[in-house]
């Protein structure tokens, strides 16, 4: 029982641009990381310099959901097709856990 195989040799069109897809999307990661860093090196500054607790903790949150956006859409590829679910669930979710900490903080403020 032989099977045919057929299989597919790319033209070198096609390899280029699977070669400058891959080049983009590895620019793309290495520019999100040098940000990350530069993120963090920001929030160890704030911290070192003394500033105002009051300061300082909002908004090394408010670096904290940054890097975090960044690394859904870059490091897990969210951003690619495909992901439209996953997305929904993941955004559904942080949605639900925000409604509930502010729900919380009410109750306990109060």
């Amino acid at each position: 029982m032989a099977h045919d195989v057929h299989t597919h040799v790319k033209s070198t069109i096609e390899f280029e641009y699977a070669r400058r897809r891959a080049a983009n999307e590895m620019r793309g990661q290495v520019t999100t990381f040098a940000i990350m860093i530069f993120l963090t090196l920001i929030a160890f500054t704030m911290v070192l310099a003394g500033f105002s607790v009051y300061l300082v903790i909002p908004f090394i949150l408010l670096l904290a959901a940054i890097q975090v956006v960044l690394q859904l859409y870059y490091f897990m590829h969210m951003s690619h097709k495909g992901h439209e679910t996953a997305t929904l669930f993941l955004y559904s979710g942080a949605l639900i856990a925000a409604i509930t900490v502010l729900t919380f903080l009410t109750i306990v403020w109060l």
